[in-house]
């Protein structure tokens, strides 16, 4: 997943990939442990697109939490 694609999708996109990521990591992580994993990269990638989903939530997050802080701090 590009960064420029994610950034177009809705939060709740964003947090349905996140979820289906998340178990997608559990069961290569499962499969690693059990000897069965066949592409040992595949568990790099996702959690690397873990890591990109979650920095764009948080972004979105602090955009919408940040601009309350900044007119406070004009006052």
């Amino acid at each position: 997943m590009r960064p420029s694609e994610l950034r177009t999708l809705t939060r709740e996109e964003l947090e349905q990939r996140l979820r289906e990521a998340r178990e997608e990591r559990f069961n290569l992580r499962f499969q690693q442990k059990t000897g069965q994993l066949s592409n040992p990269l595949r568990l790099r990638e996702v959690r690397r697109d873990i890591a990109r989903l979650l920095t764009i939530l948080e972004e979105r997050s602090r955009a919408g939490a940040g601009g309350g802080e900044a007119q406070s701090e004009a006052k």
